[in-house]
């Protein structure tokens, strides 16, 4: 089920001793979001993120996850959003609330080459699959090998393709890729699983912008490499890929495969079977239709194009526009509800909330936080040694 964000800060006072809500603002996500999310304010000035699962598979990832960042605040030298506090939710499953963690969304069109962001980027995922798959193993998170991954792949496409909503020429295209063994030659690392610009966070860094951290942690997994580079295809430069991957692999401790970029291709080609599998299951005909509608539009604009034709020593991404990354600004796919502590009383959470349709809200991107803000919840402070999902 959906909640509206009066309902949202309800739960985070619940959640959080002493955190007593004076404003909020909720992001309204799409249908294919598995969690509401909200940025509340407290009367200490620190700021707060909610996460409250929408079904039973988004809060059993959440509680999953949960563990593993306990782990990776330890381990990881940019800051991960670790829960502060737990709240049951009367369906089932937890909602968490974790410190906001100030910065800008990133663009992947606004990176440029050379010093600055673009190697920023390469660097901190290159730290991220350098841990140990250990950790990974011991939260309990999914773990394969390459041959494992690939299997799981050609799994995914056995299944879209009964659904008769996937184009045949992409079947065979990304069957053609899977199929060759020479792109599946390389070891699994710990991933994010999910990356894209709303869950990267950059923040200014003397005179250009740094890597703040990542967010949306849910589907992290030791499995390719090449799944955390998915989102750049399509939106960075070449020019700004060539800088990415030089960094990357100068920070890694083992050399990335040759094929990383091709198979990062493939996968952010397939995200749009994800997508119309997950309405598929969830019986939304309409949105199945859109999804399917989009995978024509694939299909069209890659006909007669090679899936593995491409030299593997170029980048594969393709250029669409630049800007300077100083002008980056935070941003969000959803809009955004603000309402203020006066109208508000804990019986009137859920009735406010429900009442609220989004041509009714006011809308606007959500203001960049700067480090020297100081009206964060201290998102540096020690993570709890006890397990996150106790």
């Amino acid at each position: 089920m959906s909640r509206g964000p009066l309902t949202l800060a309800a739960l985070a006072s619940a959640a959080v001793p002493d955190l007593d809500p004076v404003s909020v603002e909720g992001v309204v996500t799409g249908p294919d979001a598995g969690y509401d999310v909200a940025f509340v304010h407290d009367a200490e000035h620190r700021r707060w993120v909610i996460r409250c699962p929408r079904d039973a598979a988004a809060a059993a990832e959440l509680e999953q996850s949960a563990v593993l960042l306990t782990q990776l605040a330890r381990r990881l030298t940019i800051p991960v959003p670790f829960v502060r506090g737990w709240v049951r939710l009367p369906e089932g499953g937890r909602a968490a609330v974790h410190a906001h963690l100030p910065g800008y969304l990133l663009d992947p069109a606004g990176l440029t080459p050379g010093r600055g962001l673009a190697a920023h980027l390469g660097r901190a995922l290159a730290m991220l699959h350098n841990l140990d798959p250990r950790v990974y193993e011991d939260a309990g998170m999914p773990v394969f090998d390459a041959e494992g991954y690939r299997a799981r792949r050609l799994a995914d496409l056995d299944r879209a393709a009964v659904t008769g909503r996937v184009p045949s020429r992409l079947l065979s295209r990304w069957e053609q890729l899977l199929e060759d063994v020479r792109h599946w030659r390389f070891i699994t690392t710990p991933t994010h699983g999910a990356l894209d610009g709303s869950h990267i966070l950059v923040v200014d860094h003397e005179e250009s912008l740094a890597v703040r951290g990542f967010l949306g942690w849910e589907r992290a997994q030791v499995a390719d490499p090449a799944d955390d580079f998915a989102f750049l295809i399509g939106s960075a430069s070449e020019e700004a890929m060539e800088t990415i991957m030089e960094a990357y692999a100068h920070t890694r401790t083992e050399h990335p495969d040759r094929y990383v970029l091709e198979r990062a291709r493939m996968v952010a080609e397939m995200a749009r079977v994800r997508t119309m599998m997950a309405a598929v299951a969830a019986g939304d005909l309409d949105r199945a239709a859109h999804h399917e509608a989009a995978l024509r539009d694939l299909d069209a604009e890659l006909a007669g194009e090679d899936p593995t034709g491409a030299s593997a020593d170029r980048v594969t991404a393709i250029p669409i526009h630049h800007s300077d990354p100083a002008d980056t600004t935070e941003s969000t796919d959803g809009t955004l509800y603000s309402a203020s502590s006066d109208d508000w009383s804990t019986e009137e959470y859920e009735v406010a909330s429900e009442a609220l349709a989004p041509e009714d809200t006011d809308t606007r991107p959500i203001e960049a936080d700067r480090d020297d803000d100081g009206g964060d919840a201290d998102e540096h402070d020690e993570p709890p040694h006890s397990s996150p999902s106790a």
